[in-house]
C-alpha cells in the first residue's frame, strides 16, 4: 500500500490505517484550533484557503466554522476525502474536499490566496513538485504556511506531544515509535528545506524552529 507514484512516500493513508489515524487523531482537537489559530493569525479575512493534505479534514472544518474563508482541502488519500466530507457534514460546515495529488494539483493557476499544509510535507516523494505547484496556485501576493516534524527532534519533544494526545497504553506505544524512529528520517532539517526552496520560484520565505517542528512561510 504505497504512494511513491503518485506523490507521497512511505505507507499509503487508506482503508483500514485512514481510519487509525482518523479515530486516533480526533481524541485531541486542540491541535487542529492551535493550527487554526496558526492560519487565523496570517491569512486575511474572506481568504480562499487550501489545506493540503488535510487528512480526516480537522483543521479544514475548524477553519470553515470561523466563517471567514471560502475552504478547499486536496489530499492523495481516497479514504480521507471521504472521512473528511463526512466529518464536514456532520459539523454542518461547507469545505470542498478534494481528491488528488499535491504535485500536480486539479486547480486553476492563482486560485488561492493562501495554502496550510500541517504534518505532511514530509510525506510528499516530490517536495520541489509540491513546492512549485503551490507557488502557481496561488495568487500575486498570497502565502503558503507549512508546519511539519524538524529532522533533528528530540525524543523529549516527541514524548511532550504524545503525552498530549490521551491515547491507550498500545496506540500510545505505537504513536511514541513511529514519531521517533519512522516519521523524522523522512522530514527535514532547516538548511535541507532551504535547499528545496532555493529550486523553486518562492524568493521570500521564513523558517522558525521549535522543539518539535519546523514553521515555514512563503510568499509569492
Amino acid at each position: 500500500m504505497t504512494r511513491t507514484d503518485k506523490g507521497y512516500k512511505g505507507i499509503g493513508m487508506e482503508g483500514t490505517v485512514a481510519r487509525w489515524y482518523a479515530s486516533n487523531t480526533g481524541k485531541d482537537r486542540s491541535r487542529f484550533a492551535e493550527q487554526t489559530r496558526s492560519v487565523v493569525e496570517r491569512a486575511p479575512a474572506g481568504a480562499d484557503i487550501l489545506e493540503v493534505a488535510p487528512g480526516p479534514g480537522y483543521s479544514s472544518i475548524e477553519l470553515a466554522r470561523t466563517g471567514d474563508y471560502t475552504v478547499t482541502g486536496l489530499d492523495i488519500s481516497a479514504s480521507f476525502v471521504q472521512i473528511a466530507r463526512q466529518q464536514a457534514a456532520e459539523a454542518g460546515v461547507q469545505v470542498d474536499f478534494r481528491h488528488g495529488n499535491v504535485s500536480a494539483m486539479p486547480f486553476e493557476d492563482a486560485s488561492f490566496d493562501f495554502i496550510v499544509c500541517c504534518a505532511a510535507f514530509k510525506n510528499f516523494s516530490d517536495p520541489v513538485g509540491a513546492l512549485r505547484e503551490m507557488h502557481r496556485v496561488l495568487r500575486p501576493g498570497g502565502r503558503a504556511y507549512i508546519n511539519d516534524l524538524r529532522r533533528d527532534l528530540s525524543k523529549e519533544a516527541v514524548d511532550a506531544d504524545v503525552a498530549r494526545m490521551r491515547l491507550g497504553p498500545v496506540n500510545r506505544a505505537i504513536t511514541r515509535y513511529i514519531l521517533r524512529s519512522v516519521l523524522p528520517r523522512r522530514a527535514y532539517d532547516k538548511r535541507q528545506f532551504t535547499a528545496i526552496i532555493s529550486h523553486t520560484d518562492f524568493r521570500t520565505f521564513d523558517i522558525q524552529e521549535t522543539p518539535l517542528s519546523l514553521d515555514i512561510e512563503l510568499n509569492k
